[in-house]
């Protein structure tokens, strides 16, 4: 007999408990230019993610986190701020931002907001109080160059996104930026930044937010004196050991106090680290039990697809974080990374792949992170004309690979329509004919969908008690096979390409892909995953 066995109980659902919620949370990733479109000019916008707030209840999310809409030139997709206390324009109003909030919460999903404390906009009054001489220059990183006439960097220190990390200004100074010139970085020493960011948490805690990812949290600190590296193509580096401008430990003095300041609100407000740590032993750090709630376990993105580098990882993860008392975090793909799917094998292999790793990701204790439009199976979008591109990275040499505008295409709701549903005045950046038929229209209600799939395992997740946060015990298994019981519960995935013949682990509660189920054994396809119930 071959099933392929769905349960859609998504309105009955339990809901998650108030104490501790973060800790096995499914947390939706929102791209805000990428999502939806409330005014039709092209561009994802705060009222467009509202009126799209029920697919994410209806998906079985618990919170959605939002990346910065904050007023910004836009010169790295809204993470170089000019503004933190106000919305840009180009998504709407402060008002919009506080009906987002509400109406989130009216649907039972929590709200989670970007704050960028590592660099500002160029933009920002206190850049351009800088630049003129005045004393807000302390609070960023400006030195003297090297050399006769001060002509050469101060260091050796490369941009995330290529080329120096340093500009020379006008007076003969150089300005220190990890990213893109636009994107100058702050100096946390001085008491004026670590006042300012207090009152930024606290403004937006007050509209109502439920906490922040915390952008670039591995890099508020420098090492002192700002020493040369010795070494060239060092984006390459970051994650694989520590660098004198990453995951130096002064930044978690800083997230002490953030954890104080959140702590003092009802509601259980969280704070979720994006650092690069050179081991899972450097990350756990952030999640101490005074420190951060939450770190993106970067290691579990980069793990290939076979059995012994995933079982590893997730033994890594969960021995780290274990250690200091905090949930691990998995995630699959965000707005900077090729899309699972494509890194996976792309076509039916990648996808075959993806919808494996999604029952394997979020069967695992802690908690799971979702990048919009990873519900839906998207691909990487790799054919994107050049003059469309705005990574910056994509027109600098020897950083970042420059093609992050591929993940994050706008989403398609229907099947028809200028931008397949995203809105009315067509997308920022082209949407690829294919993507009709992975719309979420075209995929609700069809048991063998991806988008069922996921609405399938996160319905189950809520209802078994086993599932979320708590403990996973490997099982014995065939090579290239990954099996593990959590309380009443058991998960199970091929990652050959090549079916394999297991005996039965209980009752087949959700499947991958179609598994031939006999009286005793279950064929497994190729590059598949099935959720038991023992």
């Amino acid at each position: 007999m071959t099933q392929e066995l769905a349960t859609a109980a998504v309105a009955q659902v339990p809901a998650r408990p108030t104490t501790g919620w973060w800790r096995g949370a499914v947390i939706y990733q929102v791209y805000v230019r990428s999502f939806a479109d409330g005014d039709g000019d092209g561009i994802g916008d705060l009222a467009g993610i509202r009126a799209r707030l029920p697919h994410l209840r209806e998906l079985g999310a618990d919170a959605v986190w939002l990346t910065p809409f904050y007023l910004s030139p836009q010169a790295d997709g809204g993470y170089d701020v000019a503004d933190y206390r106000t919305v840009d324009p180009l998504f709407g109003s402060l008002s919009d931002a506080d009906d987002l909030v509400r109406e989130a919460h009216r649907l039972g999903l929590r709200v989670i907001v970007d704050v960028v404390p590592n660099h500002t906009s160029d933009q920002h009054p206190w850049f351009r109080a800088a630049l003129a001489g005045g004393p807000e220059r302390e609070r960023y990183h400006f030195r003297p160059g090297k050399g006769a006439d001060g002509g050469l960097p101060p260091n050796d220190w490369e941009s995330v996104f290529g080329g120096p990390a340093w500009t020379r200004v006008p007076d003969g100074d150089w300005y220190l930026h990890l990213f893109a010139p636009e994107q100058p970085d702050l100096d946390w020493e001085h008491p004026a930044v670590r006042a300012e960011f207090d009152s930024v948490l606290r403004f937006w805690l007050d509209l109502g937010v439920d906490g922040f990812r915390i952008d670039v949290a591995h890099g508020m600190v420098k090492a002192a004196g700002l020493p040369d590296i010795g070494a060239s193509e060092q984006a390459k580096l970051i994650g694989n050991q520590v660098l004198p401008f990453f995951d130096q430990d002064g930044v978690h003095e800083i997230h002490r106090a953030w954890r104080a300041l959140l702590d003092g609100y009802e509601g259980e407000r969280i704070a979720v680290a994006e650092a690069w740590a050179p081991s899972p032993e450097r990350l756990a750090l952030y999640v101490r039990p005074d420190e951060l709630h939450q770190a993106f376990n970067f290691q579990f993105l980069t793990c290939d697809w076979d059995a012994e580098q995933m079982r590893a990882t997730v033994d890594a993860s969960l021995a780290a974080t274990g250690a200091v008392g905090a949930p691990t975090t998995w995630v699959l793909s965000n707005h900077d990374v090729v899309r699972h799917v494509t890194r996976y094998g792309g076509g039916d292999q990648g996808l075959r792949r993806a919808r494996a790793a999604a029952l394997f990701t979020l069967a695992l204790p802690g908690s799971a992170y979702l990048y919009q439009g990873e519900e839906l199976g998207l691909p990487e979008v790799t054919e994107l004309p050049d003059e469309v591109r705005q990574d910056p990275a994509f027109h600098r040499a020897s950083g970042q690979d420059g093609y992050r505008d591929g993940c994050r295409v706008p989403i398609p709701w229907t099947a028809d329509g200028p931008s397949y549903g995203f809105g009315d005045g067509g997308s920022w950046l082209p949407q690829p004919t294919s993507w009709r038929g992975l719309s979420v229209a075209a995929q609700s209600g069809d048991p063998h969908s991806t988008l069922e799939l996921y609405r399938s395992a996160l319905a189950l997740r809520r209802e078994l008690p086993g599932l979320g946060d708590g403990t996973m015990v490997w099982l014995p298994a065939p090579r290239g096979v990954l099996a593990f019981t959590r309380p009443g519960f058991v998960c199970t995935v091929n990652t050959l390409d090549q079916p394999v013949q297991l005996p039965l682990q209980g009752r087949p509660l959700l499947t991958s892909a179609a598994v031939e189920f006999g009286a005793e054994h279950a064929l497994l396809p190729a590059e598949s995953a099935v959720w038991w119930a023992i």
